[in-house]
């Protein structure tokens, strides 16, 4: 029998990734979700900055980095600088600081656009679990014909309504962008 709940759990998945995606792109002032998950080489593994430093917000304007061990400063810098996110880390020694300007109006339109193509990958995926599991539904001779009916319908208005949700996620993050 197929368990049409995995198949929700996973369409909740690519939602939750999709707004984590979305929290790396800014929309006004300094904040922390900007470099948090930019990682750094420490003692050989690839490792999220928010996992060894602290990173804090000034003025609202300022992003504040302080490692918790002093050595990997330059490490860190070089990883912001590398990660091309349009932000210059000043090296203070023993922490770096991030001034973050003001966004242009051209950065905001293409950041609406990104947010868009990102929704839509989020959009994607999601039909693929519809497919997958309308396939298994199909597959599965037990089911008697009625049932794969109501629960090719179920599955239908599951994706329809995570695709609502990807969409209202993403026209929020754009208007959030596009507010001066």
């Amino acid at each position: 029998m197929v368990e049409l709940e995995i198949y929700e759990l996973e369409m909740e998945e690519i939602i939750d990734r999709f707004q984590g995606a979305l929290t790396q792109i800014r929309t006004s002032g300094a904040n922390p979700n900007l470099v948090s998950n930019i990682e750094v080489d420490y003692y050989g593994m690839a490792t999220p900055i928010n996992q060894i430093s602290s990173i804090s917000v000034i003025e609202g304007k300022q992003l504040l980095i302080k490692p918790y061990e002093m050595r990997i400063v330059k490490d860190i810098e070089k990883a912001i600088f590398a990660a091309n996110i349009g932000l210059t880390p000043q090296n203070e020694g023993t922490q770096i600081r991030i001034v973050v300007p003001p966004l242009t109006e051209e950065r905001r339109r293409e950041y609406a656009l990104k947010v868009k193509e990102m929704g839509e990958e989020a959009k994607i995926a999601l039909r693929n679990v519809r497919r997958g599991a309308n396939d298994a539904v199909k597959k599965d001779k037990t089911i008697p014909e009625d049932t794969q009916k109501d629960m090719l319908d179920e599955i239908q208005e599951m994706t329809d309504d995570s695709i609502k949700k990807v969409e209202e996620i993403a026209a929020n993050k754009s208007r959030d962008l596009m507010k001066l």
